[in-house]
């Protein structure tokens, strides 16, 4: 059985490397202005480059199940310089296709690296598991609120084309890590034996937490993309500067960063329902007098609320006690990811044909359907 205590340094260390991973994915919002421009593509185009990150994690089951068998913690070490290598050539893309082709080893990256990483949280952090949450979510938070403005100064300094000099710090983590992380057990037994064919069944008999899970996720995902992604094209186009777009998004994920540090803290104490509820009603209420006025002080509210259930979903997953941790992680981003590529090729398709002015009224309306879903979703889920 693995330690009821709440193992701080290794929790740090592994929300550091979340943080060092997700600076760069986080590059592709504040630069696709300019990719845009650069490249003459659509919004709907633009999408496609986000659902590149995505197809990958439609591997995320095999990925976790080999994340079962082997040990995890050299994915987390590695895809840090990865994805650092990758997302800093996307500048120098002489065309769409190459460009494709970066996003696609980014999401392969990405993909390894969020399978397995939660599951080492949960070894870490005891009987805290929300809490050992919130701290690995705040890394990726911290990381979406300080790569804009990374690479707005990388695009300042050195032109869209200069960028790839902020490789070596993707590089230099990965060094760290391997320092940090080259004795973390991850052999010993979490749960009990896993036997042949638990895959499947796990999947039978959580079939209706998945379900409701994945209209939670649905519901949200279009509020998250019309924010998280076009966010800076939506400001640029009313005439805003590249600098204050970047500020903008990483305003928002800056109180995201405060929403994801409480959150599993406080559901560890009032219940995840409770938790996703505050933030489900909270995040859809917010965005609507946001896509009303424009206001870019809403994206403070919005920031608390929005990112309230990243830590809470990833902590239910973990709830479900399961024998097999990572694969139940794998198929909870599967979902995610899957939900989410299809959402935002929406969005942006409406964000084409409709203006993106339109476009987050109609996200923020839809966004009330997380509610309902989070009333649905119970921390101990429903499994025949």
């Amino acid at each position: 059985m693995h330690s009821k205590q709440f193992q701080r340094s290794k929790v740090f260390t592994i929300s550091f490397a979340h943080f060092a991973h997700d600076v760069y994915t986080s590059f592709l919002a504040p630069l696709l202005p300019l990719l845009i421009e650069k490249l003459g593509i659509s919004l709907s185009t633009g999408a496609l480059l986000n659902i590149t990150t995505r197809i990958p994690s439609l591997f995320n089951p095999f990925f976790g199940l080999i994340a079962e068998k082997t040990g995890v913690k050299y994915f987390v070490i590695l895809t840090p310089a990865m994805t650092a290598i990758c997302m800093s050539l996307i500048g120098l893309a002489p065309s769409l296709g190459f460009l494709f082709i970066l996003l696609f080893v980014t999401g392969i990256s990405t993909a390894l690296f969020h399978v397995p990483s939660p599951t080492m949280i949960k070894e870490s952090a005891g009987d805290r598991t929300g809490t050992g949450m919130s701290y690995f979510m705040v890394g990726g938070e911290l990381a979406r609120t300080v790569g804009p403005l990374l690479v707005t100064a990388g695009v300042s300094w050195w032109g869209l084309e200069g960028i790839y000099r902020l490789m070596p710090l993707g590089l230099l983590a990965s060094l760290v890590l391997y320092i940090k992380l080259k004795d973390f057990d991850t052999d010993r037994p979490i749960q009990k034996p896993k036997e042949k064919g638990d895959g499947k069944k796990l999947l039978y008999h959580y079939r209706y937490f998945f379900l409701t899970m994945g209209g939670f996720l649905f519901f949200q995902a279009g509020m998250k993309s019309a924010l998280t992604l076009f966010l800076p094209v939506y400001l640029t186009q009313q005439g805003a500067s590249l600098w204050y777009a970047g500020i903008s998004l990483s305003l928002l994920q800056f109180f995201g960063i405060l929403g994801t540090s409480l959150s599993g803290n406080i559901s560890d104490r009032i219940g995840r329902r409770a938790m996703l509820l505050i933030g489900s009603i909270g995040a859809a209420i917010s965005m609507g007098f946001f896509a009303l006025s424009s206001n870019i002080f809403l994206l403070i509210p919005l920031g608390l609320f929005l990112f309230t259930s990243g830590p809470v979903l990833m902590a239910t997953v973990q709830d479900t006690d399961s024998n097999m941790p990572t694969f139940m992680n794998s198929i909870y981003m599967t979902i995610n990811f899957a939900l989410s590529s299809l959402v935002v090729f929406a969005v942006g398709l409406m964000g084409d044909t409709l203006g993106l002015d339109q476009t987050y009224l109609i996200c923020s309306i839809f966004a009330i359907g997380c509610i309902p879903m989070a009333y649905l979703l119970t921390s101990k889920p429903k499994t025949a």
